[in-house]
């Protein structure tokens, strides 16, 4: 048996037969690899002129003013301060294009609904594309306000 293959020797001074502690693992998932995600695209809080509330605040409005304005609140908030903060600038690019998703379901809908013997259909379909926008509005405030960055599960990505 060579030296490259015997264990490591134990320190008698110790008076514990077993082997030291691996290194901490703290911070590390699987692998050794950091648990906390990355910041999607490389945004994050901080990066821009605005101080981090300002960021939460505003990329938590252009998600909820979406649930009640439609596209016009993310729009007018996307305008006025994606200059200032690269957070509020995806932030309210992503509600904007999930509102502009929203707004075309809701054209559908209504043509669907012009369609004789299926336009009963979008008696359902109507209520709840607006439940529905305004819980995942919510939600992406929520997250914006945590100082995360919220993607919708689905929407049409019109504005990159």
């Amino acid at each position: 048996m060579s030296d490259q293959d015997s264990p490591p020797p134990i320190d008698p001074s110790s008076g514990n037969d077993a082997p030291p502690p691996p290194p901490s693992s703290e911070g590390q998932g699987f692998g050794g690899l950091p648990t906390a995600a990355p910041p999607v695209g490389g945004v994050a809080l901080g990066q821009g002129k605005l101080p981090e509330s300002d960021e939460r605040t505003m990329g938590m409005l252009a998600h909820i003013l979406g649930g009640i304005t439609s596209f016009l609140g993310p729009l007018i908030i996307w305008l006025i301060k994606k200059d200032e903060s690269p957070f509020v600038n995806d932030q309210g690019k992503e509600a904007l294009n999930f509102q502009i998703t929203v707004t075309i379901g809701y054209v559908a809908a209504i043509i669907i609904g012009m369609i004789p013997w299926v336009g009963c259909v979008s008696a359902i379909l109507l209520p709840a594309l607006g439940i529905g926008n305004l819980v995942f509005a919510i939600l992406g405030g929520l997250e914006a306000n945590k100082g995360k960055v919220h993607r919708y599960p689905f929407a049409l990505r019109l504005i990159s």
